[in-house]
């Protein structure tokens, strides 16, 4: 992950003005500590603290067109820009960037070629020909986005609020699926599955289709440069992300330089059960395991930087993020910059508990549409910032645009929990030994 910080309309552009974004950008350098960049152009501002996952020699940004006359600066990955580079044969890249093409792709189409990204991203994009800017987030807001509006007029943009906080009078959470258009002057959906209207859906459970899906979502991540692994908890969730990661690790280029091992990551306090339940997992898939412990009295001392860094008082987000914290420092000290998770499946599938009380199909779905619209407040929050602290960046699989759609057209009464439901009907519910197959 990176950071992002975009400033534009100042009233005041000044050497001092420069000096400030710089101060300001440099608060996300937790996110971006690889490198830093910042363009200039009147009064707007597109600043950058990179986390170097992809072509680490030559991908610093901002990254331009041709001829620099556009500009943007980008936080998250684009899994299929090889396949969006074929399109722009006309076009000249000049790194080996996933997030050149943004910039292209602009000049080709448009503010309306957002929907052909396929990854996690939030970028602001200014084309200095028009003195125009647009700002957008990726579907279900993995990565994080704000907007601030400065007393002078000006209109903000950063990965995290800690960055506009002291400057602009009001802020809100960019939502995610949506594009901001300084020539319209106003956000705009770009994001509209068909299951986002929360009509219940009729489709079939076709177990092959769904597992392909999930494994194209998972090994389009496993697109990197720079050594990675995957958090393993024990549950289904991310042991059938390891799964997959490992049975196509030998395909990953990236790996080669640091083994053909899968490497796994858990943590816990000394004796609880996702401990053993991880190295359960991690003994069948043979991935070479690590294990770290925390105590209550360093998760109690840790409280106050993870509230910095999570950015949230949700009692609930705060618990979940703290070992995902620490975690996250003892992974970057092995020299792992990228990890897969499995946020996003409970929502998807109805997998928490109380999903099992939903008194009808229609209320079931309507839960699992509304928990997916929230993941941004919560599980993306947490996943992402707790990583983000330490300069890791969390790849959600789950929460692959393709995966979701075939997903969320699955007939809800199959994903529910009950005694004249055939367990071999259930997409992932009762399904542990897909792990095997």
């Amino acid at each position: 992950m990176c950071g992002i910080l975009a400033v534009f309309g100042c009233a005041d552009n000044s050497q001092a003005k420069r000096a400030r974004i710089i101060e300001l950008s440099r608060r996300l350098r937790h996110r971006g500590p690889d490198w830093s960049g910042l363009h200039c152009f009147e009064d707007c501002y597109l600043a950058h603290q990179r986390l170097a996952i992809i072509d680490p020699t030559s991908g610093d940004q901002p990254l331009y067109n041709e001829d620099k006359t556009v500009v943007v600066t980008v936080n998250g990955e684009i899994y299929n820009h090889k396949e969006l580079k074929e399109k722009l044969k006309g076009h000249q890249f000049r790194t080996g960037s996933d997030c050149e093409v943004i910039a292209h792709l602009y000049e080709e189409y448009g503010e309306e070629f957002v929907d052909m990204l396929d990854g996690m991203f939030s970028f602001v994009l200014l084309d200095t020909r028009t003195k125009t800017f647009i700002a957008a987030r990726d579907a279900i807001g993995i990565t994080p986005l704000y907007m601030g509006w400065g007393l002078d007029g000006s209109i903000w943009f950063a990965s995290e609020m800690k960055a506009l906080s002291d400057d602009c009078e009001r802020f809100i959470s960019f939502p995610p699926g949506h594009i901001y258009s300084s020539k319209q002057g106003e956000l705009r959906r770009w994001y509209n599955p068909p299951w986002y209207t929360e009509i219940v859906p009729s489709g079939q459970y076709d177990p092959l289709v769904l597992r392909k899906a999930f494994e194209k979502a998972v090994t389009k991540r496993l697109m990197t440069d720079v050594p990675f692994g995957v958090l393993l908890s024990g549950g289904l969730d991310s042991s059938l992300v390891a799964a997959v990661a490992s049975r196509h690790l030998a395909d990953s280029d990236a790996y080669r330089q640091w083994g053909s091992q899968l490497h796994t990551f858990c943590v816990g306090l000394k004796g609880s059960p996702d401990l053993v339940a991880a190295r359960e997992v991690a003994d069948y898939l043979g991935t070479r395991h690590h294990e770290f412990h925390f105590t209550v009295q360093e998760g109690i001392d840790a409280l106050e930087e993870v509230i910095y860094h999570i950015e949230t008082f949700d009692v609930t987000t705060i618990r979940a993020s703290t070992p995902m914290f620490l975690m996250s420092r003892k992974i970057k000290s092995l020299g792992v910059k990228m990890v897969l998770s499995g946020e996003g499946s409970d929502e998807i599938f109805g997998g928490y508990l109380y999903f099992h009380k939903a008194p009808n199909k229609k209320e079931f779905h309507e839960e699992t549409c509304r928990k997916i619209k929230a993941l941004h407040l919560y599980d993306c929050l947490r996943a992402n910032k707790s990583t983000s602290a330490w300069g890791v960046e969390a790849r959600v699989p789950f929460l692959d645009k393709e995966f979701i759609n075939i997903a969320m057209s699955i007939d809800p009464d199959l994903k529910m929990v009950s005694s004249k439901t055939d367990s071999r009907q259930q997409p992932f519910a009762s399904q542990i030994n897909i792990i095997r197959l």
